[in-house]
């Protein structure tokens, strides 16, 4: 039979409650739905709720992809201490809705989608994976670079293309 978890003081679950709501307010101020929070997470939507939520069941692990996916960085610190963590982006992040506009290599391929100007990380991979062969990686931006190798990396697949 699994221990139980010990109980939370009241210190822990009011931190937690306050890191869902930062969650909360970075997928709002992002424009994004939390359907979409939740799949460029890897997680359902059910999860997400209990992790806005502040609920201390749900995995640290899906606390940090929430967390990453959403571009923000969970930083420990000495409670003595007021450093804030890093506001540029960390290597392996992708934006939670991709702007065609910000990528022109992928909206160059993305000629198919109609009638939308943003992609899910799902979305977006697809399309890079499928067209890799017309990709031109020499004038690729730094930026669409990092971008394509991100979700490569969180797809867990390669192209041969590339």
């Amino acid at each position: 039979m699994p221990k139980k978890s010990p109980p939370l003081n009241e210190f822990t679950s009011a931190k937690l409650r306050q890191l869902g709501e930062q969650i909360v307010a970075r997928r709002k101020a992002l424009g994004v739905n939390a359907t979409v929070a939740a799949e460029a997470s890897g997680l359902s939507r059910v999860t997400l709720h209990r992790i806005e939520k502040g609920e201390p069941s749900v995995t640290m692990g899906a606390w940090s992809n929430v967390i990453a996916a959403l571009g923000l960085h969970l930083h420990l610190q000495e409670s003595q201490t007021t450093e804030t963590p890093p506001a540029a982006p960390l290597p392996g992040w992708w934006p939670v809705r991709i702007a065609l506009a910000d990528y022109p290599q992928l909206k160059a391929v993305a000629w198919q989608v109609q009638g939308t100007d943003y992609l899910t990380p799902v979305e977006a991979f697809d399309i890079y994976e499928r067209n890799a062969r017309h990709l031109d990686l020499p004038s690729m931006s730094a930026q669409e670079q990092a971008l394509w190798e991100a979700l490569q990396q969180a797809f867990g697949k390669r192209s041969s293309h590339v």
